[in-house]
């Protein structure tokens, strides 16, 4: 399943996060902070679960949980195509956080690969205030939301390496806002400043949580909104 959908959730609140990047106590602080309530909230995620915080390992236990879901980032890639013999392991390791996949043994390795291996691409959530979209890194601005999900239930690569990869949008390349879609959140692209950047209907809300920045700090948002 490359797209996942999710209907309106009658009976709590919808939260999006930015990119947690193995911060699994700080996204509990926070969490706590809002008084979420497992029973009833959904949490979902814009990928990047692992890699550069120091609670990688316990993204597997997250995505047990039945109110938590994320789609795929491109570190989380990483972890799939770790059991690539030509991915330079040492590279991911050393320049992106990756370390504690070499602390991980082959059974855990596998599971972790696994499980990542069922990530969708794109989220799409039902709210009060219109339909959601939820991708890691941006949507090719030739592309409707429909034209966008299609593609990638078609299997296009070209789209499915600009959803994980692309910064186009988020550094202003591209201001129009994605048809079909009334918001979409994006996480990828870190604001160094600590606030969300909205292009269009595109809301970049990577606040940079593993990151020793200023500003550091990881960002969750309400998906209730009314229409703009």
């Amino acid at each position: 399943m490359r797209v996942k959908y999710f209907s309106k959730n009658l009976v709590g609140k919808d939260y999006v996060v930015s990119d947690i990047h193995g911060t699994y106590s700080l996204l509990t602080r926070e969490l706590e902070r809002l008084n979420f309530n497992s029973s009833q909230d959904r949490l979902f995620s814009a990928g990047d679960l692992v890699d550069r915080g120091p609670e990688s390992p316990e993204a597997l236990k997250w995505l047990d949980y039945p109110w938590f879901h994320s789609c795929l980032g491109n570190h989380d890639e990483f972890v799939i195509n770790a059991q690539n013999p030509d991915f330079d392991v040492r590279w991911w390791a050393l320049v992106n956080g990756g370390e504690w996949w070499l602390t991980m043994d082959p059974a855990a390795q596998q599971r972790f690969s696994d499980r990542f291996q069922q990530l969708p691409l794109a989220l799409e959530v039902e709210t009060d205030g219109g339909k959601i979209g939820i991708v890691h890194a941006d949507v090719p601005p030739e592309l409707s939301w429909a034209q966008f999900t299609a593609a990638l239930e078609q299997g296009n690569h070209s789209v499915h390496e600009y959803a994980l990869w692309s910064r186009n949008r988020a550094m202003g390349r591209y201001t129009h806002p994605i048809e079909g879609i009334d918001r979409v959140y994006c996480g990828h692209t870190v604001n160094e400043d600590g606030d969300i950047k909205i292009v269009g209907n595109v809301y970049f809300i990577d606040t940079g949580a593993a990151y020793n920045l200023p500003h550091s700090k990881l960002t969750i948002l309400p998906l209730t909104f009314e229409q703009d």
